[in-house]
């Protein structure tokens, strides 16, 4: 298996869909990279040469904040929100959809799968005889 920012990649798939298995690269993402190393997309991961795989690590490395970086820079973003007290961080804090969403009939599992109809928390009935 190649290994790319500490995630291992696998080897039976296309380079284009392996690169996605990294933590802030996506499909469109991993397409910019190939296109600007000139690496062909359709090759799998274990046909690729090690100067591919050294040039795509170096130019990830260079070019891109990914994985542990990513992770941080986002929960501290989320932690800003929340110290400034702005609505994006109370809801970050309720544990409510941030952008938006409804919350009468959706997001049952974020506020804890509460239903509220006649019959969702009635027992069942006795079989008939």
């Amino acid at each position: 298996m190649a290994r790319i920012a500490g995630i291992n990649i696998p080897d039976k798939k296309r380079i284009e869909i392996a690169l996605t298995y990294i933590y802030g690269i996506g499909k469109a993402r991993s397409n910019l990279i190939l296109s600007a190393l000139g690496i062909d997309k359709n090759i799998k991961v274990k046909d690729i040469s090690e100067k591919q795989l050294n040039d795509i690590k170096n130019y990830i490395d260079k070019n891109f904040k990914i994985e542990g970086d990513l992770k941080r820079e986002v929960l501290s973003n989320i932690k800003r929100l929340k110290e400034i007290s702005s609505y994006r961080g109370i809801r970050h804090t309720r544990g409510l959809p941030v952008r938006g969403q409804r919350t009468k009939t959706n997001s049952r599992t974020v506020r804890g799968n509460v239903r509220k109809t006649m019959g969702s928390g009635r027992a069942k009935a006795a079989q008939k005889t």
